[in-house]
């Protein structure tokens, strides 16, 4: 009888010390999980109001802002605009890569077709001069009889280097119109006057010279060729021992037709320069 009975009370007090048990653990917990939801709540309201006060310019400039590295909140912030600026940076970099990428798209004859990703327009052409070329057209004081003035550039090179033609054909230093619309046109050539130590006959008594250049359309329902475009220079003799450099540039646009030819003129042929960066001329479809 005796033994039951001290059974009976030690089960009794092992289940008050499981019970005393498991309420010390749940009051633990509550009281843990109270204090660290205070500790966020204040952690969110402390970073907040970091990010409200900062003033990260006036830190910037002012000297003594190099007390406050130390400052936590400091560092926050200074991480945070440092992290904005950039993303503002990348997005404004690529905003302007874009826009000049279309930009550069429409800008021939700067552009060689080379170029990965940047379209050439369907109908253009850049040509350009060839320096091994020893023709030279002859000279004309006046309008020919085949109706121009000047002399003809016959030579151009249009496969090689810098030069391409796009949906154009190059015969006889003639651009072939494929297509009817406005094209742009453009014209360079590049002249190497001679010194007056140079120079033989009467052309020592000369004080200058000046040089022309013509851009010409030719129709085949029209026999006399059309003068679209001309620039001119009145330049003088070198006196000294070297060579006077001179160039001639003129761009424009033109309604063209099919079958229509464009052809370079100049006055002084024989001093141009044929070198493919200076001397070159083409056209491209605008619309």
């Amino acid at each position: 009888m005796a033994v039951s009975v001290s059974v009976q009370c030690l089960g009794l007090i092992t289940l008050a010390a499981i019970l005393l048990q498991t309420i010390a653990v749940a009051v633990s917990f509550m009281y843990f999980n109270r204090v660290l939801s205070t500790m966020q709540q204040s952690f969110s309201r402390s970073s907040v109001s970091c990010l409200i006060n900062a003033d990260l310019h006036s830190e910037f400039e002012d000297p003594a802002s190099e007390n406050k590295k130390s400052d936590p909140c400091w560092q926050v912030t200074q991480q945070l605009h440092h992290h904005i600026e950039k993303k503002i940076a990348d997005r404004f970099q690529k905003e302007i890569s874009t826009a000049m990428s279309n930009k550069l798209t429409g800008m021939l004859p700067v552009l060689s077709p080379s170029v990965r990703g940047v379209p050439l327009p369907k109908v253009a052409a850049h040509v350009t001069g060839v320096v091994s070329s020893t023709e030279r057209p002859a000279a004309e004081s006046s309008r020919s009889s085949r109706g121009y003035l000047g002399e003809r550039i016959r030579v151009w090179q249009g496969q090689r280097g810098l030069s391409f033609l796009q949906n154009m054909e190059l015969r006889e230093g003639e651009l072939l119109v494929p297509r009817a619309g406005l094209y742009y046109i453009y014209a360079q050539t590049y002249f190497r006057l001679p010194s007056s130590g140079e120079l033989e006959g009467d052309a020592k008594d000369e004080e200058g010279t000046e040089l022309v250049q013509y851009i010409y359309k030719k129709m085949s329902s029209y026999t006399v060729p059309i003068l679209l475009m001309k620039s001119s220079r009145s330049v003088c003799w070198p006196r000294g021992q070297e060579p006077g450099l001179f160039s001639l540039h003129q761009a424009g646009s033109a309604f063209l037709q099919p079958a229509d030819r464009l052809f370079i003129t100049v006055s002084n042929a024989s001093t141009m320069e044929m070198d493919g960066r200076a001397s070159y001329f083409g056209a491209f479809l605008v619309g």
